[in-house]
């Protein structure tokens, strides 16, 4: 009788186990080349949220960029925030947005 080392035995127990769930369909959603055929392209529907971000390209100065991805990951939704702050007026109705960013304007 061969002999069976720990290792060995605890993968033959693993695999029988996945092999339970998929036959169970508890592991994975098994899919037939009928359903694969039959799915659509791109995301399900209703899964885009209705005020989705817009994708652009946009030119920042290499210090900008440097100093924003430098704050680490969600630099993109930090920037987005900081973009909204200037530009959407949170105030009153008829106040225009701060004008921090640019030089004060000559009379």
């Amino acid at each position: 009788m061969p002999k069976i080392d720990k290792e060995m035995a605890q993968f033959e127990k693993d695999l029988l186990q996945s092999i339970g769930e998929m036959k169970r369909g508890a592991h994975a959603a098994v899919h037939t080349p009928a359903q694969i055929e039959a799915r659509k392209r791109g995301r399900p529907a209703g899964s885009v949220k209705a005020d989705a971000k817009v994708s652009t390209t946009i030119r920042l100065d290499a210090v900008v960029l440097e100093a924003l991805k430098a704050a680490g990951p969600g630099w993109q939704t930090r920037a987005n925030d900081a973009l909204r702050d200037v530009f959407v007026a949170k105030a009153t109705p008829g106040t225009r947005p701060r004008r921090s960013h640019r030089a004060p304007e000559r009379s």
